[in-house]
């Protein structure tokens, strides 16, 4: 039986993981949870999954959990440095890093130094500190196994292959909700409008994301340092039904695609199992009920937020932790009213100008220019 830990447990990441763990009582056990403030569901995970410890965004939230659970309660902690524990547990094998953002740096790196295997919902571990993780992982013997759809697919068209016989590897995107909006009305986009994705059900960051590309955007980096791969050998193309995750090309001229249903739970399991399968508990793709699929370019000039992602890896240094973070708060800042849909790539390519990077060696190096972001895009805002 392989024990998991889950980083992120209340999340739609984190409830899907829980029902792959469900549907295979036999082979997968939870040894720990993190979790944010959702404290009605997080009882009801712990009363289903009996996890050793758990731990929760801060200590008012410990005390509910106490209130709530009484005899029932597992060990709880609170904070990064309860995250950070739940991530290196001695029992854990696998841990499932889906903390939303930035937030999910620091306990995936402390998974790595413990040894554990990573199924890697968080994108932006990659976005922030690339580098950073992948020496990690190779320095402690650590498989990293994409959780993303995109990433989990290209994982998998590239099994079996020689990494030099590899073209480049082409990232599919849905196009989110506003794929043929004109110019003019994505200006009046509202938050509520946004939030209506038509294939995904994400989180209302992910989905901001995915209305504006910047979440393919993200994925660009974060498919560099997982596949070691330069920015001009990683394309994106839109792909509105969602049913080619993604696809690498080959020198001889071809491609292998990975094609299933929407659902995450697929490439959940197959980070969950790895190296085997198991069932998910999707649907069956069924191609022809499935229609016609079609592709297109993505237009930057609507969405200049890919753009600002590519230019962010190939500049380098602390750029992309620098775009990651600006991206943060113009998304919340957009959530709470305050700039408008286009307001976001705007603030974040204002940040990266106002930006002067370095290179970072430390982890420490990568959170300060997190920090230096947040503060100055706070400040552009105000």
């Amino acid at each position: 039986m392989k024990s998991i830990a889950i980083l992120g447990s209340t999340g739609s990441i984190g409830v899907s993981t829980l029902d792959v763990v469900r549907q295979h009582p036999d082979r997968f056990s939870v040894a720990g949870m993190a979790a944010g403030n959702n404290i009605g569901l997080l009882v009801e995970q712990i009363r289903e999954f009996r996890p050793r410890v758990v731990s929760v965004r801060d200590e008012s939230s410990v005390e509910a959990l106490r209130d709530a659970l009484g005899k029932e309660c597992p060990e709880l902690l609170h904070g990064t440095e309860g995250a950070c524990a739940v991530a290196a547990a001695e029992e854990t094998e696998l841990v499932i890093s889906a903390i939303v953002g930035a937030a999910g740096l620091v306990p995936t790196v402390t998974a790595i130094r413990a040894g554990k295997h990573i199924g890697l919902a968080n994108k932006e571990t990659m976005v922030v500190a690339g580098r950073l993780v992948s020496d990690l992982a190779r320095q402690h013997g650590v498989e990293i196994i994409p959780v993303d759809s995109e990433h989990s697919a290209i994982y998998q068209s590239l099994a079996g292959h020689r990494h030099e016989d590899v073209l480049r590897v082409i990232l599919t995107a849905s196009g989110g909700p506003f794929l043929n909006t004109p110019a003019e009305e994505i200006r009046k986009v509202l938050p509520e409008q946004a939030l209506k994705h038509p294939k995904w059900n994400m989180g209302a960051k992910i989905t901001i994301d995915s209305a504006t590309l910047m979440n393919k955007g993200l994925e660009v980096i974060e498919a560099h340092w997982l596949f070691d791969m330069p920015a001009d050998r990683i394309g994106v193309v839109v792909h509105p039904q969602s049913i080619i995750h993604s696809m690498v090309e080959y020198i001889d001229g071809c491609v292998m695609a990975q094609l299933g249903v929407p659902d995450m739970r697929a490439p959940i399991a197959y980070a969950m199992a790895w190296p085997e399968r198991c069932p998910s508990g999707i649907d069956r793709l069924d191609l022809a009920k499935s229609g016609t699929l079609t592709f297109q370019e993505p237009d930057t000039e609507r969405f200049p937020s890919l753009r600002l992602a590519y230019e962010a890896l190939k500049a380098a240094r602390t750029y992309p932790a620098v775009l990651n973070a600006a991206n943060e708060i113009a998304v919340a800042a957009f959530l709470d009213g305050r700039i408008g849909f286009t307001g976001i790539p705007e603030l974040v390519d204002r940040t990266m100008q106002a930006h002067v990077a370095w290179e970072p060696v430390e982890l420490d190096e990568y959170i300060q220019a997190d920090q230096w972001a947040r503060k100055t895009a706070g400040k552009l805002i105000a």
